[in-house]
């Protein structure tokens, strides 16, 4: 089954920063400047809610840390999990070719 959502976008710092201060010093409404940058109202909102809360807005950067970012024990616990496979896969082959010369 295939999934016909849109990929998220993306935003850089500096554009959320830009417009949080578009909303607050602008005059024209959260809407209209919302519809102007092409994001939803309520993002806007979230944004400025993340700046109050933490002090800064959040980074474009999420979900997992991509390969050349992991630690080298995640990379060690990666590649035992992948050698105990292919181990497993040889346990089984050299028992199906030990059935076969009997």
């Amino acid at each position: 089954m295939t999934s016909n959502r849109k990929p998220y976008k993306t935003y850089t710092k500096e554009f959320k920063l830009e417009a949080i201060r578009l909303m607050e010093e602008s005059d024209k409404t959260p809407s209209e400047i919302a519809m102007q940058l092409g994001l939803r109202r309520n993002q806007l909102y979230k944004w400025k809610d993340k700046m109050f809360k933490t002090g800064d807005v959040p980074s474009s950067r999420q979900g997992r840390p991509k390969k050349a970012d992991q630690s080298d024990s995640a990379k060690l616990r990666a590649e035992n999990k992948r050698l105990k496979e292919e181990n497993e896969i040889l346990k089984k082959a050299a028992i199906f070719f030990a059935k076969e010369l009997d």
